[in-house]
């Protein structure tokens, strides 16, 4: 047996063992989520702004709003889970090299992601999350001009909408019985088809999404999630231009957080976005938290937290990534 097959054998079988680590994620309290996702943002800068209102909550500022684990909730992957995860990818590009395949690179446009949007709603009107197809479209064109604009292969098309009214599943949260059970009942399609959940959802979050090795584990709780006024049009000010779902569907292609790992140059596993201590916020033009490391912060990244209209762009590099991960995880042909 070759060093590197066995090596493959190795990682497959360590990835089984992985498994119910990404399993048990979906099944987590809402008050571990916040402390897991506030461990990963980092120490952010400090804020003597005015006060921030955020869906009827007022925070003392924008800071205090991002250190309450509300801007993303998508889980935390440890360093480990990483490592793991980047040998196993690693070990996949191999293989594909050794037998000719392609390993990412695919033309701009090339790969069609069907979508199906599942509207949550508590009854009827735009006030109980009855959000009109005008603001689907819009969403659509906001991705497929993030994503195309940044080169990568990915044309998202409207596969269809589905609306239910359950009071319950329109406040879910991360890895509670209620998101479970309305992805149980409204999933549809295959690992690459993306299933984008609009809800209003609880505990003042904005969004969360799963991973592409989380699939295997757990095809049902696959997909996006997003609050439904974060749409563009809606009115989660300054939250509401649409790239909430920008940002979650980054992760769900298999990008991490532009500050993933602080200032070390294996941050987010993609070289050419500048290291960055921790979560932005805002649009803090000029902001270099990493001074050892070359670049300023990607302020302008969606993969960071700072406010829709600051956001505007994928680095090559992410866009590879993306592109690779989903040959390696949600590729069908």
């Amino acid at each position: 047996m070759s060093s590197r097959v066995r090596t493959a054998a190795w990682l497959a079988g360590l990835s089984i063992c992985l498994l119910p680590l990404a399993a048990q994620a979906q099944d987590r309290d809402p008050d571990r989520v916040k402390a897991e996702v506030k461990a990963q943002i980092g120490e952010t800068d400090a804020d003597s702004g005015p006060a921030f209102v955020f869906r009827g909550r007022s925070f003392a500022n924008q800071k205090a709003f991002i250190d309450s684990g509300a801007r993303c909730s998508t889980r935390h992957v440890t360093d480990f889970e990483q490592m793991v995860s980047e040998m196993s990818h690693q070990s996949w590009r191999a293989e594909r090299l050794a037998q000719g395949e392609r390993i990412g690179d695919r033309p701009v446009g090339s790969v069609t992601v069907p979508v199906w949007i599942h509207v949550i709603d508590k009854g009827t009107g735009l006030a109980n999350g009855a959000i009109p197809d005008s603001q689907i479209s819009a969403q659509m064109q906001v991705l497929n001009a993030a994503y195309g604009g940044a080169g990568s292969p990915f044309v998202f098309q409207l596969a269809g909408v589905t609306r239910t009214t359950n009071a319950t599943w329109y406040t879910m949260t991360p890895g509670s019985a209620a998101e479970s059970q309305a992805k149980t009942a409204l999933r549809a399609g295959n690992a690459g088809t993306l299933n984008l959940y609009a809800a209003g959802i609880g505990g003042g979050l904005l969004g969360w999404a799963t991973f592409p090795q989380d699939y295997a584990s757990s095809m049902k709780m696959d997909g996006v999630v997003v609050l439904n006024t974060s749409l563009p049009g809606g009115t989660a000010v300054p939250y509401d231009l649409g790239d909430t779902a920008t940002h979650e569907v980054g992760h769900w292609l298999g990008l991490y957080h532009t500050f993933q790992g602080g200032c070390t140059r294996k941050n987010d596993q993609v070289s050419d976005t500048p290291a960055e201590r921790s979560a932005a916020y805002g649009c803090p033009t000029g902001r270099n938290s990493c001074t050892s490391q070359p670049g300023l912060d990607p302020i302008t990244n969606f993969m960071d937290y700072t406010d829709d209209s600051c956001m505007d762009r994928f680095s090559g590099g992410q866009s590879a990534r993306m592109d690779a991960q989903h040959l390696q995880y949600r590729s069908v042909n």
